[in-house]
C-alpha cells in the first residue's frame, strides 16, 4: 500500500513502511536521550550519587539503561522492520528524495545482519537521520511527541 502526497502540484507515491512511524519515533526519542550523554569521566565512582549531584546519570556507562532499552527494542523488531529502520537512517543521512527509497531499502536488505542495534547506536546523529528520513517520506513524529512531552 502506498500513500499519496502533493508535492509541487504533482502526486508522488510514497512507499509503505513495514515499521510503524510510532516505533521509529520511539527510537528517535530514545536515541536523543542517548545522544545527550557525556563521556564517562569516572568509570567507577564508588560514591553516593546524591553526594556527586547525580552527575553520573548524564554519562555513558556500559550498563546504560537507555542503550539496553534501545538494543532490546531494535532486536525485537522483525527483520523487515530493522531493514526499514536502517534504510530510513540512510535516507535521512544522504538527504536524497523519496524516489530513492527502493534503492536504499534494497541496499539495506543486502547489508542486513544480526548487529542492527549496535550499528544504529554507533551512528552519530541517528535521531536526526531517522527524523529526516521520515520527513522525506511525508511522515513526522509530531503526534507521537505531543503525548509524551
Amino acid at each position: 500500500m502506498k500513500r499519496q502526497t502533493q508535492q509541487s502540484s504533482e502526486a508522488v507515491l510514497l512507499p509503505a513502511l513495514t515499521i510503524s512511524p510510532e516505533k521509529v519515533c520511539f527510537v528517535i526519542v530514545k536515541a536523543r536521550e542517548f545522544d545527550v550523554k557525556d563521556e564517562t569521566t569516572d568509570p567507577d565512582p564508588g560514591s553516593n550519587p546524591a553526594d556527586d549531584m547525580n552527575v553520573a546519570v548524564l554519562e555513558e556507562h556500559s550498563d546504560d539503561p537507555v542503550v539496553e532499552e534501545l538494543t532490546s527494542f531494535i532486536d525485537a523488531l522483525s527483520e523487515d522492520e530493522q531493514i526499514d529502520l536502517v534504510a530510513l537512517a540512510w535516507l535521512g543521512r544522504d538527504g536524497t528524495g523519496a524516489d530513492e527509497w527502493a534503492d536504499i531499502r534494497r541496499e539495506a536488505v543486502r547489508a542486513h545482519n544480526k548487529r542492527t542495534a549496535s550499528y544504529l547506536l554507533g551512528m552519530p546523529m541517528l535521531a536526526d537521520f531517522l527524523e529526516e528520513g521520515l520527513s522525506l517520506l511525508g511522515l513526522s513524529c509530531e503526534e507521537f511527541e505531543m503525548g509524551r512531552l
